[in-house]
């Protein structure tokens, strides 16, 4: 644990202790173990087919604690509606110091898991018991149940938000101000929506079908767990795809590292003004990633030639964006995004290349990334050349709009980068210091390795 700050190993230790204080009184009180053994196993093993724990940062003992809990949650909330706090808080310990952890320090972050589902299950059960929700529980008076188990819902969220927010401050070095921003309402919803699943097992445990029949209501819980946890492993997967595939090209074309991503953020911030839906804007941002992937199958010498390329060399490096489009061909995931890379270089007038297309004939996602390639293209400071101001590189688009460009996705950048802002960066592995006789700006505003 030593890479994590000494103020934020004492918060741990603090929550540890709290944690401990909570469990305390066990030994003065009559606890059910039966249910306790059989909620506690229950939750456990479950732990095993949801997804690991992925913490907030690579330092961080830490992490969003409705994460890597899966559909499982219904399982700690029952047990804060069925037992006693202390034992309710017992039910979350074995599952969270078994639970599968992505990163290093392991055992700190176990054990952080462990105390801060322990303190959350306790307030929320200490809550539920003061409004008397066990009592609506046995009577029944299931309506009037429905109130405290709402509280403790309530109250169990806020533990986790209050929770998560310290080891942000403290580990991460968050802003104090911004270390809670949104925890609370990212994890209200699902917390809400396995309070009642927790609340119906409650209710059947309780009834004359017992257990047995309370264990049913995590089978759909369960598949449903199960199928979100093979999204996220393939959707890991896709991204490592494309993560190796971006990095080859960064390592072939060192004058443009890094600019794969950025233009990838600019289609995103563009599809989002135009008002796409979250998966096609996923998928746009696939092709801003990808979109100079036919790099890896042009000659390196031509890629870091200093100085002008000849008209042959011009047209074999023009050749890039149909082995990209060959390279990628087979990647289903990609949809649309395949065509973008394909024909991010098509202009408006159909003067472009590989293929002349005009107008709307250009796929929608290739008209994002051209404007993004070369927003980027010239705001980016080069070993080469020096980078254009935003406003400047905006003019420039603005004037080839209609021609190059489609105005609609300049105006689109435009709008969300008044709202956003953008940061340039250097992408050459040197200093950005022009080479000798080379001009400021070149004449082509996609700059020297746009082709």
């Amino acid at each position: 644990m030593g890479s994590v700050p000494a103020w934020a190993r004492a918060y741990v230790a603090g929550v540890v202790l709290l944690a401990l204080a909570c469990l305390a009184p066990l030994p003065q009180l009559r606890v059910p173990w039966e249910i306790v053994a059989l909620l506690a196993v229950l939750y456990a093993g479950c732990e095993r087919v949801t997804l690991p724990l992925r913490p907030h940062g690579a330092g961080t003992p830490g992490g969003d604690a409705t994460q890597g809990m899966g559909a499982f949650l219904p399982v700690l909330l029952a047990g804060a509606f069925l037992l006693p706090a202390p034992a309710a808080a017992l039910v979350a310990l074995p599952g969270a110091l078994l639970a599968r952890v992505e990163q290093r320090p392991r055992g700190p972050r176990r054990i952080w898991r462990a105390a801060q589902l322990a303190v959350s299950v306790w307030a929320a059960s200490r809550v539920y018991g003061a409004l008397g929700g066990r009592e609506a529980l046995v009577a029944p008076d299931f309506p009037y149940a429905l109130l405290p188990a709402g509280a403790a819902v309530l109250t169990f969220s806020a533990a986790l938000t209050v929770l998560d927010g310290g080891i942000l401050a403290l580990a991460e070095r968050a802003p104090v101000r911004g270390a809670w921003h949104g925890l609370f309402a990212r994890s209200l919803a699902p917390v809400a929506v396995h309070g009642l699943a927790g609340l119906m097992m409650a209710v059947l445990w309780r009834s004359p079908y017992g257990p047995v029949a309370a264990l049913l209501v995590l089978l759909p819980m369960y598949v449903s767990c199960w199928v979100f946890a093979q999204y996220h492993r393939e959707r890991a997967a896709h991204q490592a795809t494309i993560r190796a595939l971006v990095q080859a090209v960064d390592i072939k074309d060192g004058y443009t590292r890094g600019h794969s991503e950025r233009v990838g953020r600019a289609s995103v911030l563009i599809a989002r003004e135009l008002g796409m839906n979250d998966e096609r804007v996923e998928v746009l941002r696939f092709a801003g990633i990808l979109h100079d992937v036919g790099k890896l199958g042009v000659p390196t010498r031509l890629l870091r030639k200093d100085g002008p390329l000849t008209p042959e060399e011009r047209r074999v490096i023009e050749l890039h964006p149909e082995y990209g489009h060959e390279m990628v061909r087979g990647i289903g995931f990609l949809g649309e995004a395949r065509s973008a890379i394909l024909h991010h270089h098509e202009r408006l007038d159909g003067s472009g290349y590989p293929y002349g297309l005009a107008g709307p004939q250009i796929p929608e996602f290739a008209r994002v990334v051209a404007v993004a390639d070369a927003f980027d293209a010239m705001t980016s400071t080069r070993s080469y050349r020096r980078a254009r101001p935003v406003r400047a590189a905006l003019e420039e688009l603005g004037r080839c709009a209609g021609t190059q460009f489609d105005p609609r996705m300049v105006a689109a950048l435009v709008r969300a980068l008044d709202r956003h802002g953008w940061h340039p960066a250097v992408t050459a592995d040197t200093a950005p210091a022009l080479a000798p006789g080379m001009p400021a700006y070149p004449s082509d505003t996609l700059g020297r390795s746009a082709p």
